[in-house]
């Protein structure tokens, strides 16, 4: 991470978050990281992806939330959106689930690669709640302030925005989560959708067409969840 003048994030989420730079718990997080990667730590995602989730969505233009946890902690996985892979990662077995609820859903067929960047680009936050991690060690970077500064994020949004749609998916997320007004947002809660947890309510709670449903009631385009094949995501890898 650089100085809060060179930070690399889009403009409208810079506008709303540029406070949160100046503070001291990101002073101290841009030098953890500097010492973990001067330590010669493998951290993803990559420098350059870690505000993915806030560039391909303009805090102007989000209409859905989805919340995550931690990035994925193995080579080549994370790129800055929760629960997505890069076009040719295996697909995780949570986002696997979440295919299997989307058929279930609306008759999406599941999509045979993990990234998600084309629901981002229509207004889906894909935001994890920490927003870098060590190779094969996840939870490495909790508590080291990144948690405040998404906290910041989605107070934000929550606050300044209305008729959201906050899908929050296992206890941390709705912990996470907990403060926002059910008059102003629709809030839907779930079990988490890894292997552990899915079978306990996950599956049949119909998340997406839920959400299209609001959001066309709030005069909204409803959220395209049919992912493109992975052929046309290849400008991905450049892009972001």
């Amino acid at each position: 991470m650089t100085s809060p003048e060179k930070i690399k994030i889009e403009p409208s989420w810079h506008r709303v978050l540029e406070g949160e730079f100046r503070k001291p718990y990101m002073g101290q997080l841009r030098e953890f990281l500097r010492a973990e990667k001067n330590a010669g730590k493998p951290i993803y995602p990559p420098g350059g992806q870690i505000f993915n989730a806030f560039n391909s969505t303009p805090f102007d233009q989000v209409k859905v939330v989805i919340l995550g946890q931690d990035p994925y902690h193995g080579a080549g996985q994370a790129h800055g959106l929760c629960f997505s892979v890069m076009p040719g990662v295996r697909i995780p077995p949570s986002l696997q689930n979440i295919y299997k609820e989307l058929e279930s859903d609306l008759g999406i067929p599941r999509a045979h690669h993990g990234c998600l960047q084309p629901w981002a680009e229509q207004g889906v936050l894909l935001l994890n709640a920490t927003l870098t991690v060590e190779d094969s060690k996840a939870g490495a970077h909790q508590g080291r302030g990144w948690e405040q500064f998404t906290d910041a994020a989605i107070h934000a949004l929550a606050e300044q925005r209305e008729g959201l749609v906050f899908i929050l998916w296992g206890s941390y997320a709705q912990k996470k989560g907990a403060f926002i007004d059910r008059n102003k947002h629709l809030v839907l809660r779930a079990p988490h959708p890894s292997p552990l947890s899915a079978h306990r309510g996950f599956f049949g709670t119909r998340p997406f067409s839920q959400a299209n449903a609001w959001l066309e009631q709030h005069g909204q385009q409803p959220i395209d969840w049919q992912l493109p094949p992975a052929a046309e995501l290849e400008r991905v890898a450049v892009e972001i």
